[in-house]
């Protein structure tokens, strides 16, 4: 089995990631890329004022395939909620375990691995993101641009509970209506208002039949407010709503109902106004996705087991600019974004071992 030296891990563990923690996560960042320095990696930073870093480390470069590792550096975790690290036979605990420094750790370990064999790596290079928690709203324009150099992608997302890697994930969306109505007093002059909560109401029930479960697409409206008081017709009232979807035809089916829905006044006198939009598009799997798995599987004499998720992570990003990407290359684990996280200590060495035999096959041209 791979070899894990958990004081290294539990140095990292005990540093407050939380995204807003700039500091915190910077410094997580600086650890990691001072570890793959020394395996011959060089640092592209990504300065940005308000949260992490974000890193590129990159090896060096000959010609064949290109591989991509994508992680992220912070967690959910404000100071003080939950920072300690602690184990026992089977399991580590702590913010990040499996997700995701623990998965970060897995590629390091995976990569100093193969640099002990091979004396150099090239060609597989390592991005650290720094706000994958609160949505990516800005590294995944950074991550859509840097994929279109690689031919395949892993990422160190947690595995499933049978070791599954993701081969699947839904698109995300997040939108907000605005609506204007036009207020009067509800005793008097009833007939003279424009009723936005109303209006709100009719879009909300057009919107959430727009849900196709047998499709896995969901349009849930999470919140909705307006009005002023009970003797005054509203005169504006603001919806915030989810999509998720499956695939890209679902989502180009919903996007253009929701603008017929928004631009259509149901109550004469409203108006109203969308913002917000898709966060990650879609992971869909594809023949190209299908024969990176098979090659993993022939090389490595296994059958990789494999599965579709609800929840977004940084592959969907990855994945729609048409790189072959596979997710859940880190850990196992259970209790992610709350104070019980934890990851299997069997589970990290398998994967060490597994990753470390996917990396030597494609330091060796077999991809």
């Amino acid at each position: 089995m791979g070899s894990i030296n958990f004081s290294e891990l539990k140095k990292i563990i005990e540093i407050n990631s939380w995204t807003k923690n700039k500091e915190g996560v910077d410094r997580n960042g600086e650890i990691f890329a001072y570890w793959l320095e020394e395996i011959g990696y060089t640092l592209t930073r990504y300065p940005r004022e308000t949260i992490g870093d974000h890193l590129h480390l990159t090896a060096p470069q000959k010609e064949g395939k290109k591989l991509l590792l994508l992680g992220h550096l912070d967690t959910v975790f404000p100071p003080d909620t939950f920072e300690t690290f602690k184990e026992d036979e089977a399991w580590i605990y702590g913010p990040g375990v499996c997700d995701m420094k623990g998965g970060n750790y897995i590629a390091l370990q995976a990569l100093r691995n193969a640099y002990q064999k091979f004396g150099a790596i090239h060609n597989i290079d390592f991005l650290l993101v720094s706000d994958e928690e609160t949505g990516s709203d800005d590294s995944k324009h950074l991550s859509a641009k840097l994929a279109k150099a690689y031919d395949y992608c892993m990422v160190f997302e947690a595995a499933g509970v049978h070791d599954e890697v993701v081969i699947g994930r839904k698109g995300v969306g997040t939108f907000f209506i605005d609506i204007e109505g036009i207020a009067a007093h509800a005793g008097n002059h009833y007939d003279k208002g424009a009723d936005a909560n109303r209006e709100a109401a009719e879009k909300l029930l057009r919107l959430v039949a727009l849900t196709d479960l047998d499709k896995g697409t969901t349009v849930n409206v999470g919140k909705m407010h307006g009005g002023i008081g009970a003797n005054t017709i509203s005169p504006e009232a603001h919806l915030t709503f989810e999509l998720r979807y499956t695939t890209t035809d679902e989502r180009d089916r919903v996007l253009a109902a929701i603008d017929e829905i928004v631009n259509t006044s149901y109550v004469e006198g409203t108006e109203a106004t969308l913002s917000g939009g898709i966060q990650r598009d879609v992971m869909q799997p594809t023949p190209e996705q299908a024969a990176f798995v098979e090659k993993i599987n022939t090389l490595c004499s296994i059958d990789l087991p494999t599965e579709k998720r609800g929840g977004v992570s940084d592959a969907n990003i990855i994945s729609s600019q048409g790189v072959p990407t596979l997710d859940g290359w880190g850990p196992y684990g259970d209790g992610d974004h709350t104070v019980h996280e934890r990851a299997s200590k069997k589970s990290f060495s398998e994967r060490i071992d597994l990753v470390t035999e996917i990396f030597e096959h494609f330091l060796e041209g077999k991809f």
